[in-house]
């Protein structure tokens, strides 16, 4: 529950964004009235709440439910209609593809906007305890990372990445051809030792975070939480910033690249999903009422 919000900026949210990371769940309905997008971090991985903080969230949280189906769906809706017709067009292209991200880009920027006061008011009510144990977390969440996907040889750091993103796309493009396949483990090589500049990047946003939890009682405290949750970018290490960029370009380029390849069965396929999520997140009762 409650997962981060940054995975939305993550290169598969340029095929997958914001709608469609709820079909995770068999249940679209379900994943639904328990979308952790609303959270923008993975708040029970670093916070131990207590019954009434939970309670309290659970309460704004349906809130919060209410008002992004009420208000932000419709245009979930009309964004996988767009990203449909771009593949059904022929029209994917790095210029489009920089378009849908910013929309989603757009997307989660709204959301953060809904959530930061309720997210305020939890935070700054967290006594010194909790604020130790978050900063714990922190640093076990650092020291993890690193060693599953830095510390390891970089070869390996390769095939991990390239074997994560045919996992992403299999379920959207059907079983991939080999030239799909050589053509990401093309894009992972490019990449590089990214690992190390995402993994740094995350620990400086922690840092900042702690750093603003021990102000948690100043007037100032959700202004600054503000920009911690929407203007993430600003708080980009230098050589993050320009991996960033780098990134993001290879995403695109990679699924251009693989559109380009893909068969007839493939792009039926994807075609499918899509009209499938976009008829699953139309059914929602929440949507209806």
């Amino acid at each position: 529950m409650y997962a981060c919000l940054h995975k939305y900026l993550r290169p598969c949210l340029l095929l997958l964004a914001p709608a469609l990371l709820v079909v995770a769940c068999s249940r679209i309905d379900l994943a639904y009235r328990n979308l952790d997008v609303l959270v923008p971090w993975s708040l029970n991985d670093y916070l131990d709440m207590n019954r009434q903080q939970k309670t309290w969230l659970n309460q704004r949280l349906k809130q919060h439910l209410a008002w992004h189906c009420r208000t932000q769906l419709p245009g979930y809706l009309t964004w996988i209609d767009e990203v449909r017709q771009m593949v059904a067009d022929d029209q994917v292209t790095d210029a489009q593809l920089q378009l849908r991200t910013q929309e989603a880009k757009q997307a989660i920027a709204k959301v953060a906007d809904q959530i930061t006061p309720s997210a305020a008011q939890l935070l700054s009510a967290m006594d010194d305890d909790q604020v130790r144990e978050m900063r714990q977390a922190f640093s076990d969440d650092i020291r993890e990372r690193q060693a599953k996907f830095v510390k390891t040889p970089l070869a390996r750091q390769i095939e991990a990445r390239s074997e994560r993103m045919e996992k992403r796309l299999t379920p959207w493009l059907g079983e991939l051809t080999a030239q799909q396949q050589l053509r990401i483990v093309t894009w992972s090589q490019s990449l590089g030792e990214q690992n190390r500049q995402w993994i740094a990047n995350r620990a400086n946003w922690q840092a900042h975070f702690s750093g603003l939890m021990e102000q948690r009682k100043s007037a100032n405290f959700e202004p600054q939480l503000e920009q911690l949750l929407k203007n993430r970018e600003s708080l980009w290490t230098p050589e993050y910033r320009v991996a960033y960029q780098r990134t993001e370009q290879a995403a695109r380029q990679l699924l251009v690249d693989l559109i380009a390849q893909s068969t007839p069965q493939q792009r039926q396929h994807l075609e499918q999903r899509l009209s499938q999520v976009q008829k699953d997140l139309s059914d929602l009762k929440c949507l209806k009422s």
